[in-house]
């Protein structure tokens, strides 16, 4: 048990919000020492690991340019343009969010992301289509149609990428299996999923038509207030 110590350490460090890079080198540490490494191998496989994914901090570039873009009105732009359509609602423009991202996870196409897209397009988008609907809404709805949007990343990315039979999610489940004893191929993991991304879809058009009907609900209610207090 005392080796998993470095579970503790990263919830309670998340908890407590203390800086996450330190949180996670000092979970990593605490691991090693408790399984018998000294702090040079520790920090030799803390230094190959991230040789070998350097590329994963790529991302880190973007984060920049969609600044810029949001600093010169990408959020606004993207409102308006929702606004403008009379019968688009936030429950649509997430299913259809949700349907490319499917695709695109399961063509290993890296299109998405909480930073990328839902923050400064597919949230502001969803919420103009609210709006333009009811523009009684308040920060209570607000809030969530941002969870709604946020799901609306998780559920393609995670529910789609397993299509794909080279993503790094179907070898991780292809390689755990065999030291189970269970041989399977790439093949039948992609196979696998496909019937669970289309579920999810499923899942998540109904779990939008609710928002939608919820916001639906909000405007009645508006409408009532200022009917009784005309």
């Amino acid at each position: 048990m005392l080796k998993l110590i470095g579970i503790l350490i990263i919830v309670i460090g998340f908890i407590r919000k203390y800086d996450t890079l330190a949180v996670v080198i000092t979970a990593g540490i605490a691991t090693g020492l408790v399984g018998g490494m000294n702090l040079m191998q520790i920090f030799d496989v803390i230094g190959t690991s991230f040789v070998k994914t350097r590329y994963m901090s790529l991302f880190l570039l973007t984060l920049p340019v969609i600044g810029i873009l949001e600093r010169y009105g990408l959020r606004e732009q993207a409102a308006n343009l929702i606004s403008s359509m009379k019968k688009v609602t936030a429950g649509r423009v997430l299913s259809i969010y949700t349907l490319v991202r499917l695709v695109a996870s399961a063509l290993s196409v890296r299109l998405g992301g909480h930073v990328q897209f839902i923050r400064p397009l597919i949230n502001p988008m969803a919420f103009g289509a609210a709006k333009n609907s009811n523009p009684m809404i308040g920060e209570v709805e607000e809030e969530v149609i941002k969870g709604h949007a946020a799901a609306s990343e998780n559920y393609g990315n995670f529910f789609g990428q397993n299509v794909f039979v080279a993503s790094a999610g179907v070898l991780l489940i292809v390689g755990t299996l065999e030291e189970l004893g269970t041989v399977v191929s790439p093949l039948d993991v992609a196979k696998a999923s496909v019937p669970v991304a289309i579920i999810t879809f499923i899942y998540s058009g109904v779990s939008y038509w609710r928002l939608d009907q919820k916001l639906s609900a909000v405007k009645a209610k508006s409408k009532t207030v200022s009917e009784k207090g005309a």
